[in-house]
């Protein structure tokens, strides 16, 4: 029999189930629509993100195209031997050549010899700067990088008498070599004041910045001789080569020429060869013409990147116009070295803008 109790409690039951289903298609409807807004977001984000992705694939075909047209081109890889280079003109590499003399090489091998001996010491350095002169100059925490394994092993004199070897070698030979006699006499003392240094330092089987600074202070006049020769045969050799090309392929080709000078980063500012070839280009377009690459470390393919480059360079210097034609410091950027957000970043970080910063240290100075 039902019941009032029965009935009203029965009733109940069905009006919970139902408020529950209400709330729980409630709920799925809800989640529907978040699940169908978000997809919207993300389809009209990628739809956006395709723009960008079609602008490069443009770019990148422009890029590739304008490789081959670019002329005349000098790529300049620095190397042990004064530096690669290479002409390519009208779409062709006309020559490759190593156009400095061998007295470069020479007399910089062993003007690199404080630094063969300071590669296998320094590691088994003290970590403590010294109180030296040079003690205010060096990095407390660059040192403490560099002398890792610190002096209480010996572990540096094995490589250091295999380098002493084959430093006794070129010495018992350097006057065959056929070199001028100023540079035999400066190579000559700084390889025996090596093998001196490097054997007294295995006899008390200990060295420190101290000694290695006495032993550098000696060589260093015959060092400055020896890059005085250096300096001079890359400069004869690059002048020789850049003069040569210029003649051959003619001077209304050549006031137009593009170099481009791969680098590593401790060579990228007042580059040797950049010094010489600027004297050999139309001075009207050095500032743009003459560009200076550094790289991490010597590309596989140092013409494509010199090329690739170059050519990102070239299109800029036209699009910078083209697209920022109402406002000149942003197309100098898109034109330059300057990411195009770097003003607007100063800006709202409160830093004075390149320009000012540059006007203010001039006034200062």
């Amino acid at each position: 029999m039902a019941t009032r109790r029965g009935f009203i409690g029965g009733a109940s039951a069905v009006s919970a189930v139902t408020l529950l289903g209400s709330a729980t298609q409630a709920s799925a409807a809800t989640a529907q629509a978040a699940t169908a807004e978000t997809a919207a977001e993300t389809q009209a984000r990628a739809a956006i993100r395709a723009v960008n992705a079609g602008m490069r694939t443009n770019y990148a075909t422009l890029k590739s195209d304008l490789i081959k047209r670019l002329s005349p081109v000098v790529v300049v890889q620095n190397d042990a031997k004064g530096g690669k280079f290479t002409l390519i003109h009208d779409g062709k590499q006309l020559e490759t050549v190593n156009p400095v003399g061998e007295i470069f090489e020479l007399a910089k091998s062993i003007s690199h010899v404080p630094l063969g001996i300071f590669s296998v010491m320094a590691p088994y350095l003290s970590d403590k700067v010294p109180n030296l002169p040079i003690g205010s100059r060096i990095d407390p925490h660059d040192l403490k990088m560099v002398a890792f394994k610190g002096p209480a092993t010996d572990g540096w004199i094995t490589p250091l008498q295999d380098y002493a070897a084959t430093l006794i070698n070129a010495r018992q030979q350097l006057d065959k070599a056929n070199l001028p006699p100023e540079l035999v006499t400066s190579c000559g003392k700084v390889l025996d004041e090596a093998v001196a240094f490097i054997q007294a330092s295995v006899r008390s089987k200990t060295f420190d910045m101290a000694s290695f600074a006495d032993f550098s202070a000696k060589v260093y006049p015959s060092i400055r001789t020896n890059m005085t020769h250096a300096a001079a045969a890359q400069i004869s050799g690059v002048e020789g080569v850049m003069n040569r090309w210029r003649a051959q392929i003619g001077e209304a080709a050549w006031k137009d020429l593009y170099t481009v000078v791969l680098s590593i980063w401790t060579t990228a500012d007042l580059n040797q060869a950049s010094i010489i070839i600027k004297r050999c280009m139309n001075a009207a377009k050095v500032a743009t013409h003459l560009i200076d690459l550094p790289t991490v470390e010597t590309p596989s393919d140092p013409i494509f990147v010199a090329l690739d480059n170059l050519a990102r360079i070239v299109q800029d210097n036209i699009a910078a116009e083209m697209v920022f034609p109402t406002d000149q410091k942003v197309a100098d950027a898109l034109k330059g070295k300057e990411d195009l957000l770097s003003d607007e970043i100063l800006k709202q970080l409160g830093v004075p803008a390149a320009g000012a910063r540059t006007a203010s240290t001039a006034s200062a100075t």
